[in-house]
């Protein structure tokens, strides 16, 4: 918001000069960005009187002017403008002077031209900075000659001969404040901050007889969208350019004047904060105001003359036939003020917030309509606005008002009030004030308190709890009064289960020597691709990014697993020779008639080294330490099966991957990747990648460790070597035996596989370290001997016999 401190003095007098006023503006909650003199640039530009004019005697199109710039002698410049002439008040540019010229600010000083003295130069409007829609009299391409709504005094600085020396602050208004957004709303914060008076006047006007009903009609179709709508009759119109006053203060907070009708709804809008519209009653046909949703594929053409298609959420005004104006954000092409308008109808709304922002932003269009619909202004603010408008057309003498207008409010008016205690207050902003005092704050802000609340004044939409009056009182009190105090009370934060088994995760993973990454959770759909996900998979429906940034990130993966080897593909292309990757993130898995897809998190794993020997039990054994280090129980692992919980089977090579499973689910796949998968990646090396489900993992892992006493008893070691066939995995004998041994099978160790010509074709030799260990009693041979009957016995179930 920019603001014309010219204007803010018609209703407030701060009594200090320009910084104290931002310091203090700031101080109190009014952010300031920075504040500008307006045509600072301009340096010894006076206003001149041309007391003579001649030709140059060396140039067809050059004049001499002996011109009074008041410094008791008259200078001579020579200009080649052809639209000067004696008697005329112009902008002069002394020597050492500085002005405006396309864009940069040049010098000027005295020389020759065509060999006659020149002291100096006259300015154009644009070399003062200043354009046709400020002064509408002046030409672009002659010498600016000053009408009667300029101070001729010659001598005097241009600057202010024009009222061009007006001072603006831009303000950084949050989105709570949109009461702000206004000149009468910086005024009334002015007034509270600085402990003066704020002159603001209730508009009103006297009007002619008549009645609009008889003239048009308005029907709000959705209420929830326009809670209220006002609109007013002014005939016989006159379309001419405003007065130097209005167009002045526009100027300076940064809007360009256009004619009186368009301007006074600007002034408005600038002034109360209120979006305006003018619309020429010969366009809206049937002389009908419809507020209603759009027809999907209507089209419109905006003020700006790009032409516009319609959706069914947004919000139009619209005649008997068609749109003539988005509601909130810009009118229509046609229903603009013309110069030959006769018949202008004013219109002051109230259109909910979000449909605003969310119209504004699909049709790429934000004005500074938008900007304060939608921060949800308040539907009594329509009032004021609207007489206001009515006030200044008759100000301006443009037309006749009529005094009836129509009034369509739906809106809710609700104010229960706020709890008012300054107990409470003070004990929440760690202060002592008065009760007086603070009521004192208060009524400075237009608040009202009476039976123990506070009422807010209609425009403070912010004011919905005792910690919003609290921040009232702090502001005006002095965020640098209130004391520092030390923080109460005992913290007892701790971290949730979830915290800590992730935190076990990192640390284990770190202690192997595997470094942690984070990446980017939307990927590309060929990522499914490189990691050889079947074309059925259930995995490649994925959530897809409505506003990706690109096709490589325009949907939410599934699966860990590509992440992971993207990084690897990147290391390896940059030629480190190791790379030891793992990271906790999160995959998104859809569901049906679910809006919002699961988020499981998952631990990927990944690694490849060309100098050191590592293999597929170099990943095996990483999985174990991280079973082992979370305190999984009953771990066994065995290959993937066809019905494998993992969907990424087809990543890894067929022959060197495995499942875990922990108390019999399957928790995590791993093992060498597929040499495709690492063709598509560009890897060409052996490559090791795992996957862990985590909060099944977590579900199952037992956190409390449990110590048992040193054993009091021997123990029997046995020695126990079979030949089985090929096929038969090792996890399946070390399962059988457990299960055989009963409780007194304290340990088992394999220590050989042997193939060779000893052993039959298909054939191999496994070999197991068995210790008996029993605690209750010293264990004896024929205790040990029969456990090795029973092991033998199931064992040979399984198609293993003991090798003789």
């Amino acid at each position: 918001m920019d603001l014309s401190m010219r204007w803010l003095a018609d209703y407030v007098d701060c009594g200090c000069d320009t910084k104290t006023f931002c310091d203090g503006m700031t101080l109190s909650g009014s952010k300031v960005e920075c504040f500008e003199q307006e045509g600072d640039y301009l340096k010894n530009v006076v206003v001149g009187k041309i007391l003579s004019v001649k030709d140059h005697p060396d140039s067809d199109h050059m004049v001499i002017c002996q011109v009074d710039v008041g410094d008791g002698e008259p200078i001579q410049i020579v200009t080649g403008a052809s639209n000067v002439s004696e008697g005329d008040f112009v902008p002069v540019a002394k020597h050492k002077s500085s002005v405006l010229h396309e864009g940069k600010v040049v010098k000027i000083t005295k020389g020759k031209l065509r060999g006659e003295v020149s002291d100096g130069m006259l300015c154009s409007i644009g070399e003062l900075g200043l354009t046709t829609h400020d002064f509408p009299y002046a030409i672009d391409d002659g010498i600016f000659i000053l009408g009667d709504d300029c101070d001729r005094t010659v001598g005097k600085d241009i600057r202010e001969a024009v009222g061009f020396d007006d001072t603006k602050v831009e303000f950084e208004i949050t989105s709570n404040r949109p009461d702000c957004l206004s000149v009468l709303g910086l005024a009334r914060e002015a007034s509270a901050t600085f402990n003066v008076p704020v002159n603001i006047k209730e508009p009103s006007f006297e009007g002619v007889d008549g009645d609009i009903n008889e003239i048009m009609s308005v029907k709000i179709h959705n209420p929830e969208l326009c809670p209220r709508y006002m609109c007013g009759y002014v005939k016989n119109v006159k379309i001419e350019p405003s007065p130097h006053w209005l167009r002045e203060r526009l100027r300076a907070c940064g809007v360009r004047p256009i004619n009186n009708f368009v301007d006074i709804t600007n002034f408005v809008m600038l002034e109360y904060g209120q979006p305006m519209h003018a619309f020429d009653l010969r366009y809206v046909e049937g002389a009908q105001i419809n507020i209603r949703n759009a027809v999907k594929g209507e089209r419109i053409t905006t003020l700006d003359g790009i032409e516009r298609e319609l959706s069914e959420e947004m919000l139009v005004i619209a005649d008997s036939k068609k749109p003539v104006a988005v509601a909130g954000v810009m009118g229509g092409e046609y229903s603009g003020i013309m110069d030959d308008t006769t018949a202008v109808v004013f219109e002051a709304a109230s259109f909910n917030g979000a449909s605003v922002r969310t119209t504004a932003k699909k049709l790429g269009m934000r004005t500074d309509a938008s900007a304060r619909f939608e921060k949800e202004l308040n539907p009594e603010n329509a009032y004021p606005a609207l007489i206001r408008a009515f006030e200044l057309v008759e100000l301006l003498g443009c037309g006749e008002v009529i005094r009836s207008f129509i009034d369509c409010d739906m809106s809710q008016k609700k104010d229960t009030g706020v709890e008012f205690n300054p107990e409470w207050i003070n004990n929440f902003l760690g202060t002592d004030i008065d009760a007086k005092q603070m009521a004192g704050y208060l009524e400075s802000l237009s608040f009202e308190i009476k039976d123990g609340k506070v009422y807010a004044p209609y425009y403070r939409i912010d004011i919905e709890c005792k910690a919003d009056v609290a921040e009232e009182v702090a502001r005006l009190y002095g965020y640098n009064n209130i004391p520092k105090t030390i923080i109460k009370g005992q913290a007892n934060a701790q971290l949730t289960d979830k915290q800590k088994f992730d935190r076990l995760i990192t640390s284990s993973m770190l202690g192997m020597g595997v470094n942690e990454i984070t990446t980017f959770s939307f990927i590309s759909p060929k990522y499914f691709d490189k990691i050889r996900l079947p074309k059925d998979s259930k995995l490649r429906r994925a959530v897809k990014i409505m506003n990706p940034l690109g096709e490589d990130t325009s949907v939410m993966r599934t699966t860990i697993l590509p992440s992971i080897c993207e990084v690897m593909a990147r290391n390896y292309s940059y030629r480190n020779d190791s790379c030891y990757v793992f990271e906790l993130g999160n995959e998104y898995i859809p569901q049906d008639g679910e809006e919002l897809p699961t988020e499981p998190e998952r631990l990927g794993i990944g690694f490849y080294d060309t100098k050191n020997k590592v293999d597929f039990y170099t990943v095996k054994g990483i999985i174990e330490q991280l079973l082992d280090r979370g305190g999984a129980e009953q771990v066994e692992f065995s290959r993937p099966s066809e019905d494998s919980a993992f969907g990424e089977t087809d990543a890894f090579h067929p022959g060197r991957c495995a499942s875990a499973f922990v108390n019999g689910r399957e928790i995590a796949l791993f093992g060498e990747l597929h040499p495709e998968t690492l063709e598509n990646y560009g890897i060409n090396c052996r490559t090791y990648a795992a996957k862990v489900n985590v909060p099944e993992l977590m579900e199952l892992c037992v956190t409390q460790k449990t110590y048992k006493p040193l054993p009091k008893y021997p123990a029997i070691m046995r020695d126990l070597s079979l030949i089985c066939d090929e096929e038969l995995a090792a996890a399946v004998i070390e399962k059988t035996i457990r299960k055989a041994s009963g409780k007194i099978l304290e340990s088992i160790t394999l220590f050989d596989i042997y193939r060779g010509e000893q052993i039959a074709q298909g054939k191999k030799s496994i070999s197991y370290s068995l210790t008996f260990r029993s605690h209750e009693a010293t264990l004896t041979d024929e205790q040990a001997d029969k456990t090795m009957a029973k092991i033998l016995s199931a064992l040979g179930e399984q198609g293993a016999e003991l090798r003789m």
